[in-house]
């Protein structure tokens, strides 16, 4: 059990879905998963000595950038684990097993506790199960996490779905409102617009101002549109990295109608580590 030879067997597991063989992909994985497990517990550090990975605020992960690491890379077999149990879980559902895709989820992101993707499934899990307060803290643990706006999106997304349930159309409708703000052209979002058009819900009903302050008595991550767009500005920032300039252009476009030109600036300077007069500003 190494990563070399992990990969080449979750290689394998994947074949079987898609050639259409979820139950012997399930038989599969859960074998490699028992096998993982026992590899994980005389090899690997504890899961208390995992959980410092998982920053509590998004200024903690911006300061961790600023040395150049990347918790990732300290993990001994997490890329693979991640992999594995996210494989297990997809090969749950495919079989009608959410309960054992949620638990799958679960180890995902015990393996990979920076990462939204899980989160996010994890969150689409508990709204089909009925379990909506999870749902929505799996939503808000996003924004600590985000590193591509699309994250940003389905969290917004998940706050609409949510606050609908819970009657509240007018806080429903601010969430789309912001969503529509991040990727207009997403096509979650446009079908979220087109089930809204001509409801309470419709972000056309709340202007910016009433969109911030409704998600900010919800307590959302909405004041001063200030964390949405440092998520967007470091996506910006890593697409830059990869020579995608017109995504970069296209999200720092973004975080500068969120909170303006002079704001987005401070904020560019603070994820950049230029000093205390960025962080003041």
């Amino acid at each position: 059990m190494n990563n070399t030879n992990l990969s080449d067997q979750l290689l394998e597991a994947e074949s079987l879905l898609v050639q259409g063989q979820p139950e012997l992909a399930l038989e599969f994985l859960a074998r490699l998963a028992e096998d993982a497990e026992e590899y994980v517990d005389r090899n690997c550090p504890t899961t208390d000595e995992l959980q410092w990975f998982s920053f509590p605020t998004i200024f903690e992960r911006l300061a961790y950038r600023r040395v150049e690491q990347d918790p990732r890379e300290l993990r001994d077999v997490g890329e693979p684990l991640d992999r594995l149990y996210a494989d297990l879980a997809l090969a749950s559902v495919h079989c009608g097993d959410y309960d054992g895709a949620a638990a799958a989820l679960r180890q995902a992101i015990r393996w990979n506790p920076m990462g939204c993707e899980h989160r996010l499934n994890l969150a689409d899990l508990c709204r089909i199960s009925g379990d909506l307060r999870e749902h929505l803290a799996l939503s808000f643990s996003v924004f600590e996490r985000a590193s591509e706006a699309a994250h940003l999106v389905r969290a917004y997304l998940n706050f609409a779905d949510y606050f609908k349930a819970a009657e509240q159309p007018k806080v429903a409708a601010a969430a789309l409102h912001v969503a529509r703000r991040i990727d207009a052209g997403d096509s979650s979002v446009r079908a979220a617009l087109e089930q809204a058009a001509g409801t309470d819900a419709d972000p056309d009903t709340v202007t910016d101002e009433q969109a911030a302050e409704l998600l900010e008595e919800q307590g959302l991550p909405e004041g001063a549109n200030a964390e949405v767009a440092i998520c967007l500005l470091m996506c910006a920032g890593d697409a830059a990295a990869m020579g995608d300039r017109n995504t970069a252009t296209n999200l720092t476009i973004r975080a500068r109608d969120l909170v303006g030109e002079k704001a987005a600036m401070a904020l560019l300077a603070l994820i950049n580590g230029e000093g205390e007069e960025a962080e003041d500003a």
